[in-house]
């Protein structure tokens, strides 16, 4: 497999160029009718880039277009870097899936169930990794109606100001006097656990989490365009975020939670929702998962590691409840492995992809997915923070493509 994303034709890797044509020309209507303000949209197969585009603009006030360079805040989609960040000292046999997270984080030690007694296991690394460790969120939006999922742990949450730490291992503390939502691995909560995961990145290393990940990941992969804020010299190639919360038409985003201008040093780099990247730099990244840890020579991660964190890690009993994250269903054949889904059976789950596709999204409407049986990589890019109507692009461009690969 050849690993430069070098351009190639789509044809000569088993693609449609009619078939990409028409995925670029529906964010075309989505951008006329006013949906979004722009894309950037990246497919790869096979190792070689074959289909790149760039439409609308990235600033509504000023009209600038948006660009193949465009810098694009990616919210969740930071969750799978932060799975690559922690599998590459899982490589190093700094943890263990079955380590409970007190080993890792101490302040966790002792730390209580739903009821106030102990759980029926400390919660583990494994369920740490998969959000059925116990934690919840903790988000409030006050511009929006106030707390989403308010309840006790919600609130605890709120009470200890988790989100105004000033740094992640206060940020880790706070999370730790509240008590858990739930017995661990009895239930899935989408939650703040990859922000934990940050905490233990800096506690297991002496490093900042960003400076880990700049170190381990993206000076290798070449992603010189990603990171947790964006320098002063590429201020212009940022994105404007934008949003229809009760409003007509696309508004800027102001509420505090979601709030990021990008141009400073966050005091909390957010391994659940804090970095900003460019397609191509997304690309790269997945083609690493495809190529089983490394890119242009460059290993990362090993294969084993990648394995681990694109398989399924939820119990098919689990699955057989369906619960919703997002614009996520959980069932069999769709379940979750270390910080994104997985299709480890997708003609059960009913989903047009090879077997062992990984997938994640982000609140402002990006996309990804690397399908390993069909050599994709796919990144979606724009800046408008979801709502109900907005979370089928994933769905719909994964159908769009299978098509132009019939």
């Amino acid at each position: 497999m050849s690993e430069s994303l070098a351009a190639a034709d789509p044809e000569s890797v088993g693609v449609s160029r009619a078939g990409l044509e028409a995925i670029d020309r529906f964010m075309a209507e989505e951008i006329a009718t006013g949906e979004v303000p722009g894309a950037a949209l990246l497919v790869a197969r096979r190792g070689r880039l074959i289909h790149r585009s760039a439409q609308g603009v990235k600033n509504l006030a000023t009209g600038e277009p948006v660009t193949n360079e465009t810098i694009f805040a990616i919210y969740s989609m930071t969750k799978p870097v932060t799975a690559a960040a922690m599998m590459s000292l899982w490589d190093e046999g700094r943890w263990s899936p079955d380590d409970p997270i007190a080993k890792h984080l101490a302040e966790f030690e002792g730390a209580q169930g739903p009821d106030g007694t102990l759980p029926d296991h400390p919660p583990t690394m494994r369920e740490l990794m998969t959000h059925t460790a116990g934690f919840g969120y903790g988000l409030v939006i006050e511009e929006l109606g106030g707390l989403r999922q308010a309840d006790e742990v919600d609130r605890a949450y709120v009470g200890a100001g988790v989100w105004q730490a000033e740094t992640l291992a206060d940020f880790s503390r706070r999370v730790a006097s509240a008590k858990l939502s739930y017995q661990p691995g009895s239930r899935f909560r989408y939650s703040l656990s990859m922000d934990l995961q940050g905490a233990i990145v800096e506690r297991l290393t002496g490093e900042s989490l960003p400076d880990f990940m700049r170190r381990r990941l993206f000076e290798p992969l070449g992603m010189a365009d990603t990171d947790f804020f964006v320098p002063e010299a590429k201020h212009g190639r940022l994105a404007t975020v934008y949003h229809k919360y009760g409003v007509p038409e696309l508004t800027e985003v102001t509420f505090s939670l979601f709030r990021r201008d990008g141009k400073a040093i966050p005091s909390i780099p957010s391994g659940g929702a804090g970095l900003y990247s460019t397609a191509m730099d997304y690309a790269r990244f997945g083609q690493m998962l495809l190529n089983g840890g490394e890119l242009g020579g460059r290993r990362v991660l090993s294969p084993e590691a990648v394995t681990l964190m694109t398989s399924n890690q939820l119990p098919e009993a689990l699955l057989g409840r369906r619960f919703v994250a997002g614009a996520h269903t959980f069932r069999p054949g769709y379940g979750y492995g270390f910080n994104g889904s997985v299709f480890h059976d997708p003609k059960l789950a009913g989903s047009p992809v090879g077997r062992g596709t990984y997938q994640w999204d982000g609140a402002s409407g990006v996309w990804f997915w690397i399908d390993p049986e069909n050599e994709i990589v796919f990144v979606g890019l724009i800046q408008r923070m979801m709502q109900e109507g907005m979370a089928a692009h994933q769905a719909l461009t994964q159908r769009m493509l299978a098509e132009a690969m019939a």
